[in-house]
Formats: structure tokens, sequence, C-alpha cells
């Protein structure tokens, strides 16, 4: 029968039927590559549980990895939602590096700020992230504990995944969209200034007939080493209009060659330049 899943834990997945029913699945051998949201076939091998027979075509794929492994985040979604907090401080070069990817997997992307009662913190994180407002990144600032209204309108339609870090909020957001999930928060550890991980595995939740929300593990990086260099330029948004042929050279690297339109641009001003270091790290 077919399905969808809805949960990953590792080999272990459950898989939601056409008439809302959960199978719990493992895959056969050591097939893998199997992530939340995927649609699949399964066989059923007793009640309520089933084995995978094959994953159907995916609209989307979202994943990382690094020089020796990939690791699957979600499947079929439409937008990324790169949770971050005015308390704990964030890593901006995993903003920069999630909204890549989601550039290179062709996904909306949104910024949220949440725990924005912290009114001193909350000035401090917003002028840190209007470099990616100014590139034209929406970026909504709300307190989900106290009101979650403002994000609705951007999940309606939406198959909308969130990432971030560990103690920047996402399950207080799950939990404010769907109360009755109850999804499990934990205290900010104050002496490390990070949150301590609190979901372990990846879930979807159903908001209605037509969104539906990812709730993913808290990471700490987000390699690229899928995305070969020419992507990873054209990723970047405010380097398009200096791609394409106007550089002397057309291997053109971007990184020190003479001629280069987008250093030119760079020396001009008009690339900030914390998103050229990011670039000459993933490209050089």
């Amino acid at each position: 029968m077919d399905g969808q899943v809805v949960a990953a834990f590792g080999r272990h997945f459950e898989v939601e039927t056409a008439d809302g029913g959960i199978v719990a699945c493992v895959t056969r051998g050591k097939k893998g590559g199997v992530a939340c949201g995927d649609r699949l076939r399964i066989e059923m091998t007793g009640p309520a549980q089933g084995v995978i027979k094959s994953i159907e075509p995916r609209a989307s794929l979202l994943f990382r990895s690094d020089e020796f492994r990939e690791k699957i985040i979600a499947a079929n979604v439409t937008q990324i939602i790169i949770v971050v907090a005015a308390q704990p401080s964030f890593y901006e070069d995993l903003v920069s590096r999630c909204l890549l990817a989601a550039e290179a997997a062709g996904l909306k992307a949104l910024i949220i700020l949440n725990k924005c009662d912290l009114e001193q913190e909350t000035r401090a994180a917003l002028a840190q992230l209007q470099l990616y407002r100014d590139l034209g990144y929406p970026l909504l600032t709300l307190s989900a504990k106290q009101d979650i209204s403002p994000l609705r309108p951007y999940l309606r339609g939406e198959t909308s995944v969130l990432v971030g870090q560990s103690g920047m909020g996402k399950s207080s957001i799950i939990n404010a969209l769907l109360p009755e999930v109850q999804a499990h928060t934990r205290e900010i550890s104050q002496a490390l200034n990070s949150g301590k991980h609190t979901t372990t595995h990846a879930r979807l939740y159903h908001l209605d007939g037509d969104s539906h929300i990812i709730d993913s593990p808290g990471l700490q990086e987000f390699g690229l080493a899928h995305v070969n260099a020419q992507d990873i330029a054209h990723a970047f948004v405010e380097f398009r209009p200096y791609l394409g042929g106007r550089c002397r050279f057309s291997n053109c690297r971007h990184l020190v060659e003479p001629g280069c339109a987008l250093l030119e641009a760079a020396a001009a001003g008009k690339i900030d330049p914390r998103r050229l270091e990011i670039y000459r790290k993933l490209a050089g």
C-alpha cells in the first residue's frame, strides 16, 4: 500500500497510510536514504508493521553533507524555516548555509527570530540579521510562547521544515501551532549558552489538508559538500548579477582571479564581506 513517512528514527519509520493509520516500518537489508516526508510503497508484514518496498519520486530533498557522509533532513518540502532566537546566541554561519541549501534545492526560505520578548537581545539579533533581510529573505519576529499567529500565513499551502540550532524554540513553535502535540522542551543551558537537544528525530505534522510542517533535530553545522562550486556561487542571490560570463576568464572561480566581476563588485562595496568570506570557505 501507499504511505508517507511521518517520523524517522534512524532505520525505523512511522508511515501514515491513506486511511490515517500508522504502520511501523523498516528497510530491507542495508537499504537507506528514507526521509521524513517521503512518499513510498510498503508491504505489510504483520499488524501495524511493514517493510518499505520503494520510494516515490521526490519533489524536493533537503540534506547536508561533508566529505564523508550525507544526512537527509526532509523530503518533498516546499519551504525551509530557519529558526534563531534572541537568546541564546546563534551561529550566523549556520543561517547563511541553510539559506544556501534552500537556494540549491529550489526551496522558499523564511527566517524566524524567536523569543522577541527579550527587548535588548532582540535589537542585537535584528542588527545581525539585517543583511539577510536586505538580500530579500523574509524575516519574521515573534515570541512563540506568547503569540504564534504571525507565522500562520507563511505556512498556508506549504510543506515546511524547521531547522536550526537546539534551544532556538523549534519545539515551542510546534507546541504553539499544535497544542495537543506538546513536543518536549527543556531549559536552556546557561553555562554553555546553547540549547540542549530536545528533538531527536524528524516528525511531520499536519496543520490542515494542504499545510504541513516537519520538526527536525537541532544541528550545529550544515555541510554543503554536495553542492559544486558553480552552483554554490549561484546560491548566493546577490552574486547572480555578476555571474554568467561577466568575468575575464570563463573558468573563473571568483577567488583571486584578475578581471573577476564578482571580486570587483565586492571591492566596490556591493557584496557584504561576511558573505564573500563564507563563499571562499566553501569554494576554496
